[in-house]
């Protein structure tokens, strides 16, 4: 089977920075879009970004100036780096990934547990 593992959240003071990774693995063929979404306590779950293999990117309009998303391909991994966090940035951070196993006949979806971010003095 196949795992996504987020790691780095934090906690960190306004006007920081804190950069999250998703890696992936089991038996993977390919992995297609990665994706990082956030939920604020309280709230629906919200887009962050998206990357495609071959490094195209999607973005949340109010987040595209202040956060960064790459990936590794040959890690299976895929980053968010985030610059002047405010606290309204407080959540938990997802991974979710597009991906074709060496068993399955089509890729599907896979999410990560998350990793808790909070912004606070």
């Amino acid at each position: 089977q196949v795992q996504l593992v987020e790691s780095g959240g934090d906690l960190v003071q306004p006007g920081g920075s804190l950069t999250v990774s998703c890696v992936a693995s089991g038996t993977i063929s390919r992995i297609h879009d990665m994706t990082w979404y956030r939920q604020a306590p309280g709230k629906q779950l919200e887009l962050v970004a998206s990357i495609s293999p071959n490094g195209e990117t999607t973005w949340a309009d109010s987040l595209k100036d202040r956060f960064t998303i790459s990936r590794d391909n040959a890690k299976n991994a895929v980053y968010l780096q985030m610059n002047s966090l405010t606290p309204e940035d407080t959540a938990v951070y997802y991974c979710n990934a597009i991906i074709r196993t060496w068993i399955s006949e089509r890729a599907a979806p896979y999410w990560g547990r998350g990793t808790q971010v909070t912004v606070s003095s």
